[in-house]
């Protein structure tokens, strides 16, 4: 019987707001990973496990769900004023196949303190305490982040007291900027894909649907949940568990998809899983978040609950965030009527685990909403560091 040793990468298992990956930097991937193809992602592939007839990821460094089947690669910038170049993988459970159109959120938060840790930020820029502010350059969406990551005593900061929904443990707190968030030049037609802030969506087989499309920090097609038979409070279980409400809402992502002009047909979805995602919206109303934590409608502005890799998400992906902030911010989209219209610079949302704050500034210039940035707060910790092994005939 034939046998190929493993070889080891150096590699660094970080979470990063609600989210969790595998860091590498590219000039530590096997030559024939450094550049993109198919031997970077029969790569990626392996060392989180996948594809897993099983849905387990077992045998590799994937959790088996879209939050923590993710890759980071990271470089020093090649863009003038930047510090790091960031692409990230997404990478599917039981396909074979990682997904590059979009950004995440979440693991952003982790970027700036890898980048810090790990020299792709210059000694001169890093105070001994205070705050690092890092430039990052998100290659796969080609837009510009910044991180304000905590420095103590010369290093990274990653205890804190900040406390995020959706991660057990207090941290110290990142705060995030995602400049010019929506996709283009911040014309209306690039941020609103059709050129309108509510459209008809057409869906064989659901209806026709009132729907936000909107490209702002991932393209996201947001709809009413009463109109698909939801109120906006669910979490988890109550769609993860049924498959014909997870195949609705894979139907209204790939006609959104085909409306946004991000594929020329429904069938071209599946290669394309991470975008654009799904969300529904509601007024605000009570519920009990997943923790058993009380969240009182007096307390936030708006419900709204995101699928992710065809699974509802177990809180709330950053990129949506995004997308949340900025359509709120924008009077008559589908997420500013549920939170009541109007004027804001903030919205207040409920998730699943909870709620999260976003603010977004929206103008109008000569009649074209324009948002220059949107900005969260995360956090972001070390897992662990070291060397992830595989086989060395994986890619």
């Amino acid at each position: 019987m034939s046998q190929v040793p493993q070889i080891k990468i150096p590699a660094t298992y970080m979470r990063g707001g609600t989210s969790k990956g595998v860091f590498f930097r590219i000039d530590d991937l096997p030559v024939a990973a450094q550049q993109p193809g198919a031997a970077r992602d029969n790569l990626l592939l392996r060392v989180i496990g996948s594809p897993d007839p099983y849905g387990k990821q077992t045998d590799g460094m994937g959790g088996a769900t879209s939050s923590t089947s993710k890759t980071v690669l990271l470089a020093k910038s090649t863009q003038p004023d930047h510090d790091v170049d960031y692409l990230f993988g997404q990478v599917a459970i039981d396909k074979p196949f990682v997904d590059w159109s979009g950004n995440c959120g979440n693991l952003t938060a982790a970027v700036g303190s890898f980048a810090i840790a790990n020299g792709l930020v210059a000694a001169e820029k890093i105070p001994h305490n205070g705050i690092c502010t890092v430039r990052i350059w998100q290659v796969n969406i080609g837009k510009t982040i910044i991180a304000h990551v905590p420095i103590s005593n010369g290093e990274v900061q990653e205890t804190g007291d900040f406390e995020l929904d959706g991660v057990t443990f207090p941290a110290a707190e990142v705060q995030i900027e995602f400049l010019d968030p929506a996709d283009g030049d911040g014309d209306d037609a690039a941020m609103f894909p059709t050129g309108h802030v509510v459209d008809d969506l057409e869906v064989p087989g659901v209806g026709t649907l009132k729907a936000t499309l909107i490209n702002a920090g991932i393209p996201t097609i947001f709809v009413n949940a009463k109109d698909i038979g939801y109120t906006g409070t669910e979490l988890q279980s109550a769609i993860n568990s049924d498959k014909e409400a997870l195949a609705r809402f894979e139907l209204i992502r790939a006609h959104g998809a085909v409306k946004m002009g991000l594929i020329k047909d429904v069938a071209e979805a599946v290669g394309r899983q991470h975008t654009p995602k799904v969300a529904f919206v509601a007024p605000p109303a009570d519920y009990v978040s997943s923790s058993g934590k009380a969240i009182k409608a007096a307390d936030i502005d708006v419900l709204v609950r995101a699928l992710s890799m065809g699974q509802l998400h177990h809180a709330m992906m950053g990129t949506a965030a995004v997308a949340i902030g900025t359509a709120a911010a924008i009077p008559g989209t589908l997420v500013n009527l549920a939170a009541g219209g109007g004027d804001r610079q903030a919205v207040n949302f409920g998730h699943p685990s909870g709620t999260l704050r976003v603010g977004a500034e929206a103008v109008q210039d000569n009649g074209t909403w324009v948002v220059k940035k949107a900005i969260m707060s995360r956090s972001a910790r070390v897992l662990m560091e070291g060397w992830v092994r595989i086989p060395g005939d994986s890619f």
